[in-house]
């Protein structure tokens, strides 16, 4: 009969202790440019994309979206919905924590022409 000594179990080491996740910034900016697209009521014909870019430091996120914007909007309204979008999606899917979010309107478009002026024939003859 052989005698065996019992093995040692390894202990489980917790998993805020095994490593660390980075994401990178370009990530980062790109949650946060779709947010700002989620966030825009009505996008601007002929509009480019919202874009973002992203300073991290720790786990602090501070972004900076451009974005162009359909003319007549409320510009102020929309830029307050564009940070509190931004911030809460980063915040939901980076885990970092963004005091900071600096809209920048780089553009109006106006609205469609009008039908009736739309048909109007503006040649000299």
């Amino acid at each position: 009969m052989s005698t065996s000594t019992p093995r040692a179990v390894p202990t489980r080491v917790p998993a805020a202790e095994r490593g660390s996740t980075r994401i990178a910034d370009r990530v980062v900016a790109k949650i946060a440019a779709q947010a700002a697209r989620e966030a825009l009521v009505a996008e601007a014909d002929g509009a480019a994309p919202p874009h973002a870019t992203v300073t991290v430091h720790h786990d602090i996120a501070r972004v900076r979206v451009s974005l162009e914007l359909p003319y007549p909007s409320d510009v102020a309204a929309q830029s307050a919905a564009v940070r509190r979008r931004v911030a809460e999606r980063v915040e939901e899917c980076a885990s970092m924590t963004v005091p900071e979010v600096a809209v920048e309107v780089e553009h109006l478009h106006p609205a469609h022409i009008r039908p009736a002026a739309a048909g109007r024939d503006r040649r000299l003859r």
